[in-house]
């Protein structure tokens, strides 16, 4: 970064963090919210509290105590980073990202760690898990809101534990694709749209997700495991008349004997099915990476009963043959560009979590209570949200998803 440039953005940054003041309280607080985040943004090797503190001229424990102690509320800097997006970044095309992210640690007095998948060592590894949403508008993105996952046998069936790691009581087991749907409530109650939702198989391949993100308004493009199974047309239904009622609510439904086992979607199209088209979905340092793509119809057995058609999409990588599947809910004349465009911004809150452990060190955090974890992570919203504006106003970019062969544009028939 240029002279000029860096003096630039020292300079917004003081303007940025005005607007959080009002949610701290003292000059103090005030002070250290800027020492705290200028550490996260700097070249700083390790991003924890005492490398801060040190470089910045103050005493370690002023900062250890404005994370556990001093008054001020977390949650409306949380609320604050939401304005600003739904402000300077709203996008009637917006599309919401939820995936999940790891930080391995050692022992078992941080809040929330077990043993589990950690994808930080790619392995099952002792760390503590965050839910998280991450926002995208044409070539701005960022980090709108997270949660601690909280394991249901070592944490939450054991309150004392809780207890002794600072947890509030309200603080439940809920599982992830639960804490999922209460991010994107808490952002959209607090005024913030996405048209679109997009996430990995974990969440995707839950039935009470994928309506739950419906329920909220919003259409999905979701990747779903390939043993979601189905049927290529809507299988025969018994209504009441004809003997599926009784005893039961006139309105009840059930499947008819006569309807065929349903297949699984890797299955359904091993004798045809539609042809193969190319689509260059975006440009590494590597080069163009590009997908070819069948789409189709689909009635999901885990969807609502009786089951609704849904877009199929599989997608397979022309160099090392991965194929994913999605599921999509979107309006019968959107684009297939469209739909591979939200399946695949999911790199982007991957690229996120990225630039928010590389270079605002989230995952630098050496607390263990639950209370200055959750301020650590939202404090490293607020910095990665002005990392990403920076990153925005000096060299944006646009990431399309184009038809590779050049052809005209087809749209999904009902």
């Amino acid at each position: 970064m240029k002279t000029k440039e860096l003096k630039e953005s020292r300079s917004n940054l003081d303007v940025f963090l005005a607007e959080f003041d009002d949610c701290i309280k003292t000059v103090n607080s005030r002070q250290h919210l800027r020492t705290y985040t200028g550490g996260q943004l700097s070249d700083l090797e390790r991003k924890s509290v005492e490398p801060i503190a040190l470089e910045a001229g103050v005493p370690p424990r002023s900062l250890q105590e404005f994370l556990a102690i001093h008054r001020w509320e977390e949650d409306r800097v949380r609320l604050r980073v939401q304005d600003v997006v739904k402000r300077d970044h709203a996008d009637d095309n917006a599309i919401g990202v939820i995936d999940e992210t790891s930080f391995p640690k050692k022992g078992d007095k941080t809040a929330g760690v077990q043993r589990q998948y950690c994808g930080a060592t790619g392995k099952t590894d002792n760390c503590v898990v965050t839910v998280n949403l991450g926002y995208t508008a044409g070539d701005f993105h960022t980090l709108v809101d997270t949660d601690l996952y909280l394991p249901k046998e070592t944490w939450d069936e054991d309150r004392e534990r809780c207890r002794e790691a600072g947890i509030p009581d309200d603080v439940v087991y809920r599982p992830k694709w639960r804490i999922a749907l209460d991010l994107m409530e808490r952002t959209i109650n607090n005024g913030i749209r996405f048209k679109w939702l997009t996430a990995d198989e974990l969440y995707g391949g839950c039935g009470e997700f994928r309506r739950g993100v419906a329920d909220m308004g919003m259409h999905y493009v979701v990747e779903v495991p390939c043993s979601t199974s189905g049927w290529l047309r809507r299988p025969p239904i018994l209504g009441p008349g004809d003997g599926a009622g009784i005893g039961r609510p006139r309105t009840r439904v059930a499947l008819s004997p006569k309807a065929p086992a349903p297949s699984r979607v890797d299955a359904l199209w091993l004798r045809g099915g539609p042809s193969w088209e190319a689509f260059h979905i975006k440009d590494t340092e590597k080069g163009p990476v590009v997908w070819e793509v069948r789409i189709g119809d689909i009635y999901v057995t885990e969807d609502r009963f009786p089951p609704e058609k849904r877009h199929l999409i599989v997608a397979r990588n022309v160099l090392d043959g991965e194929i994913k599947y999605f599921l999509s809910d979107a309006p019968w004349d959107t684009s297939v560009e469209i739909l591979l465009h939200v399946a695949f911004t999911r790199w982007r809150i991957e690229r996120l979590f990225e630039d928010a452990k590389g270079q605002v060190g989230i995952d630098h955090f050496e607390v263990r209570q639950y209370r200055p974890l959750m301020r650590h992570m939202i404090l490293s919203m607020v910095s990665l949200l002005f990392l990403m504006r920076e990153t925005k106003r000096l060299r944006g970019k646009k990431y399309l998803v184009e038809r590779a062969t050049g052809a005209p544009r087809r749209r999904c028939t009902a």
